[in-house]
């Protein structure tokens, strides 16, 4: 209670107003097709449901997207940090260009981005027609998506880690050397701790990216059904084959593995806020 007996209102005007306003833009937006998927799914009954949910052909899908997502996470990662770390601590000739194209996987359509690949990696492609004859197939194999995977990742990872590192104090390695310390020790004791938080959430939001992937994958995998097909791809199939049904429950399924990935980044951020108080 305020002064005279009056409730206290927000400190921004109009609280009220945008309150209401950004809560009616996050339901028609997100919660509203959400909550038709899951009604939608819902009007199967469970043996059904679980039959389309768990056939060979959707836990192929699911393994492949789920193996190759992770992979390309693990590889963003660790050369994502690396990136990161040039990009903050050297000053390198084409700086700013390295930098801006970092950034090219968020502006380029993944469309784009899948034939671009695939011209690439093919047998008869600049780089496939090397790899080739050492009986490295990249188009049309896993190994494709894992590339596509890799290539639209990328940016979350480095622009997760970067700003943690322009926020590392130069001089407290310098003193660590100072005392003594070896490069490893003052990484593994002094960096790593830091950076730690950081890029485990940078993983997770590349492999959450990976997860939905679409565009960038569906030219370079070859779509072959229990080999290189992705369970968005096979839920466009059977959309195109008017089977809402099961589309419906294979999204639900890739539905609650988004929220439990969202899960994960949160509580990744929380323990990184601690870690840094």
């Amino acid at each position: 209670m305020g002064a005279g007996g009056r409730t206290r209102t927000g400190v921004l005007p109009g609280f009220g107003l945008t309150l209401g306003l950004t809560l009616t833009y996050v339901c028609l937006l997100i919660l509203i097709p959400l909550a038709a998927l899951i009604l939608k799914s819902a009007t199967l009954p469970f043996d059904k449901f679980w039959q389309i949910a768990t056939t060979p052909r959707a836990l192929a899908s699911y393994k492949i997207t789920l193996l190759c997502s992770a992979v390309a996470a693990t590889i963003n990662t660790v050369f994502g940090v690396l990136v990161a770390w040039v990009l903050t601590r050297y000053h390198v000739p084409g700086k700013r260009i390295i930098d801006a194209l970092v950034d090219l996987p968020f502006a380029l359509p993944t469309a784009v981005a899948g034939i671009a690949l695939t011209a690439v990696y093919a047998q008869n492609g600049p780089i496939g027609r090397y790899l080739q004859p050492l009986g490295i197939n990249v188009a049309f194999t896993p190994l494709g998506i894992i590339v596509a995977l890799t290539f639209i990742g990328l940016p979350f990872v480095v622009r997760t880690v970067q700003p943690v590192l322009q926020a590392m104090d130069p001089e407290i390695e310098e003193a660590a050397e100072s005392l003594g310390a070896n490069s490893r020790q003052v990484f593994v004791r002094i960096m790593l701790p830091t950076l730690a938080p950081a890029a485990i959430t940078g993983f997770t939001l590349a492999f959450a990216r990976a997860l939905g992937e679409y565009g960038s994958v569906v030219f370079i995998s070859g779509n072959l059904p229990l080999k290189t097909e992705i369970t968005t791809l096979l839920i466009m199939t059977k959309l195109e084959q008017y089977d809402y049904a099961g589309a419906t429950a294979i999204a639900v399924v890739m539905l609650g593995l988004s929220f439990s990935l969202l899960l994960v980044i949160n509580l990744l951020q929380a323990w990184g806020r601690r870690w840094e108080t």
